[in-house]
């Protein structure tokens, strides 16, 4: 047993120190991203707390505010049209218990008067367009701005045309796939890897066991994004569906293990930018950019960018 020990620790010391200075050095192993943008201020949903959400209104205020990147979802119409919406089944956003795969472009209603901000418990948003609008319109709109698409569903014949939409207009350096789901994800790659992409939600969790065990900084990342909550906001301006993360001790817990600047340090140095969300709150995005977000998304775009501007002003 003694001799056994005699070999174990060195080499234990060994790879604790050698995985250490990789964390704080990982141009040694990796050539750094070079994503063709950074962005500070992100706008979830086009900014839905000032405006209906997903509307050519919402976006086209969030540009004018300053907002570097556009977020949004799609979902297809009967009639094969791409639209931007956060929902594929319209109750929530219309009023209207019906999916957008059941419905023609034509048939699709208006978004209703006043639409409760998801992120934001009790906030509600109003706007004079409440039409949904085409994903290709948004492109033609702002044909120089990064826009991050989140695909919800499995749908082979959606994420073709989003990504035949994305090379019509020349814009794969600036348009991010982002899933939740694995699967999802590697049809996104399979069909169109020249667009930078996100962690899903497997991934993430597979980055965070990679660096507690001392891994990370010896395996190659082809995601140029890290995205997810900032854990504070759970429970507080957004309020999840009864489940675990109802639970205070385990948002704190969650917040402890994601949290991690040497974490979020070597991802940067590698080239990867961090974006922290739902952030309603200047306390929120003060939060976010303390835990070394690269970027923040939030409903707010004017609230975000009045913070952008007076940090920078004091920095």
């Amino acid at each position: 047993m003694s001799s056994f020990m005699y070999y174990l620790l060195p080499a234990v010391g060994g790879y604790t120190l050698t995985s250490l200075y990789l964390l704080k050095n990982p141009h040694i192993l990796h050539k750094k991203k070079q994503t063709a943008f950074h962005c500070t201020h992100i706008s979830h949903r086009g900014g839905a707390g000032e405006r209906i959400e997903s509307t050519m209104e919402a976006f086209t205020h969030a540009v004018e505010v300053g907002t570097e990147m556009l977020e949004l979802d799609c979902h297809l119409t009967r009639d094969g049209y791409l639209i931007v919406s956060h929902d594929e089944n319209l109750l929530r956003q219309t009023g209207l218990d019906a999916n957008i795969s059941d419905l023609k472009l034509e048939e699709l209603p208006l978004y209703k008067e006043r639409l409760e901000v998801t992120f934001y418990t009790g906030r509600h948003s109003t706007g004079s367009d409440r039409k949904f609008v085409l994903l290709e319109d948004v492109f033609r709109k702002f044909p120089k701005m990064p826009v991050n698409i989140e695909v919800k569903e499995f749908n082979k014949e959606l994420i073709k045309k989003v990504s035949a939409l994305v090379k019509k207009h020349d814009r794969e350096d600036i348009t991010v796939w982002a899933c939740v789901e694995s699967a999802v994800m590697k049809e996104c790659h399979k069909v169109n890897s020249t667009m930078p992409y996100m962690f899903t939600v497997r991934r993430g969790l597979l980055l965070l066991l990679l660096y507690y065990t001392g891994l990370l900084p010896f395996v190659t990342l082809g995601e140029s994004f890290l995205q997810f909550y900032l854990p504070q906001i759970i429970n507080t301006t957004y309020i999840p569906e009864p489940g675990i993360l109802r639970s205070r001790l385990v948002i704190s817990l969650v917040e402890k293990l994601t949290l991690r600047k040497g974490l979020f340090k070597h991802l940067k140095d590698r080239g990867i930018q961090i974006h922290l969300f739902v952030c309603n709150e200047e306390r929120d995005i003060e939060a976010a950019f303390a835990a070394g977000a690269t970027g923040v998304m939030s409903d707010y775009p004017t609230l975000l960018a009045d913070y952008i501007r007076s940090h920078r002003k004091a920095t």
